[in-house]
């Protein structure tokens, strides 16, 4: 799971990185657990709410189990694949009883292994799955429930990896990538290890037809727009914003202004982020 660089034959060859794919044990995914990927292009009901959004490379969405909850039943790793919705690898699970299932694979885990998702304690090894209050203190952990049964909400991403720091009373303290640390039932799941392809961030993408074929149009600065359609907009020259703040194109503020509304769970958050924190886990 390294980077992989060309030699510098074209201007964006030279800038350019690509995933190397060396874990990829299966080029084409269960076709049974995949469906079709609509393109909304950043609309719903065809006004533009996510700006910068459109076009890219057809897709088929892999249908992932993140509840795991087919409890004391092995599994066997038949493939790490590709997924081209999410940074991390895929595992494709084969069930004793004959059922098929997709995960998010875990750093370290390779085909034939054997994992297991349970209510109860069990075997500590990567790629299993309990609930938090049956992990040990210390354990790194991914893939984290937020609500008993809903499936994995959080540590989702490439190379993300949460931090089980204790567990008291109805609540486990789990310290998350972003350095913040917070509180979660330890009734819900966790899986441990790692979420593989920590490697994905260092890519270079060296060029703006890279970028499109994501899904990602070009982004304008609001002060190179007109006034009707940006509040930056208008001026002659390399003339400032000319507003005490910066705002959205909608008239909002926008850049350092806490956009997080009064939530019931913002009594559970013990410690917040740190700007600039790297997301990677450490």
């Amino acid at each position: 799971m390294a980077v992989k660089r060309y030699k510098p034959t074209t201007p964006g060859r030279r800038l350019s990185s690509v995933d190397d794919f060396a874990d990829i044990t299966k080029t084409s995914p269960h076709k049974k657990l995949t469906i079709k990927k609509k393109q909304f292009a950043g609309r719903t009901g065809g006004k533009i709410t996510v700006r910068h959004r459109g076009g890219g490379a057809k897709r088929r969405i892999r249908i992932v189990d993140f509840k795991r909850d087919k409890f004391d039943v092995p599994a066997t790793v038949a493939s790490i694949e590709y997924d081209p919705n999410r940074g991390a690898r895929l595992a494709l699970l084969h069930y004793a009883d004959g059922e098929k299932r997709y995960m998010i694979a875990p750093i370290g885990l390779e085909v034939g292994g054997i994992v297991v998702s349970s209510m109860s304690k069990g075997e500590i090894q990567t790629g299993n799955r309990f609930m938090l209050e049956h992990i040990p203190i210390g354990q790194e952990i991914y893939n984290i429930e937020l609500k008993p049964g809903k499936g994995a909400q959080i540590v989702r991403g490439a190379g993300t990896f949460a931090q089980l720091m204790a567990v008291e009373g109805s609540y486990a303290t789990v310290r998350l990538p972003s350095g913040e640390v917070r509180m979660v039932l330890k009734k819900c799941m966790a899986t441990l290890g790692h979420a593989s392809n920590p490697d994905r961030r260092l890519i270079r993408w060296g060029k703006a037809g890279r970028t499109r074929h994501r899904g990602w149009r070009p982004t304008v600065r609001g002060k190179a727009m007109n006034p009707v359609d940006h509040p930056h907009g208008g001026g002659e020259g390399r003339n400032s914003i000319g507003l005490k703040q910066p705002k959205t194109p909608t008239g909002k503020p926008a850049l350092g202004v806490k956009t997080r509304k009064k939530k019931a769970s913002t009594k559970l958050i013990i410690q917040r982020r740190k700007k600039g924190r790297f997301v990677g886990g450490k």
